[in-house]
């Protein structure tokens, strides 16, 4: 039987004397090419430490920046607590002096028809009548409590 003869392949490093010249120039280029992907590499995971770097960072930063304005969103919302219920004693005080003021009135009124003179009944002022319609300032300095 015959027998194949295949010719031998330049990377193979057998063969006769002759390719040993490519052979040397072939494994000098695997080495630099191995030299290049190592340092290719190396470069690769200093950017990537740095990428996780700056995210830690990043991460730290936006912590300390939440916790800031919790902390500030606490103490707007005690503030608001506290002008709440400032409110709504002023609500009731109101609600008692108009119906102290409507009572004194009804009484002017008996005290003017049973008497006959003229009494000056004043009139409960706008105001008070519709206590949602306040004046500017007031609402201005209930504004200037909750900025900054």
């Amino acid at each position: 039987m015959a027998s194949i003869q295949r010719p031998a392949s330049s990377g193979s490093g057998s063969g006769s004397g002759s390719g040993s010249g490519s052979d040397v120039a072939i494994d000098e280029r695997k080495r630099k090419r191995m030299l290049s992907n190592r340092e290719s590499a190396r470069r690769s995971r200093m950017r990537k430490q740095k990428q996780l770097e700056d995210l830690t960072d990043e991460v730290t930063r936006l912590q300390l920046s939440n916790r800031d304005l919790v902390q500030k969103i606490n103490a707007k919302e005690q503030n608001y607590g506290a002008i709440e219920s400032a409110n709504n004693v002023l609500r009731a005080q109101h609600a008692e002096l108009t119906d102290r003021l409507r009572s004194l009135n009804s009484v002017l009124q008996m005290i003017e028809e049973m008497s006959g003179f003229s009494v000056d009944i004043p009139e409960i002022p706008d105001s008070m009548m519709n206590p949602w319609q306040l004046n500017r300032p007031i609402q201005q300095i209930v504004a200037d409590m909750f900025l900054p």
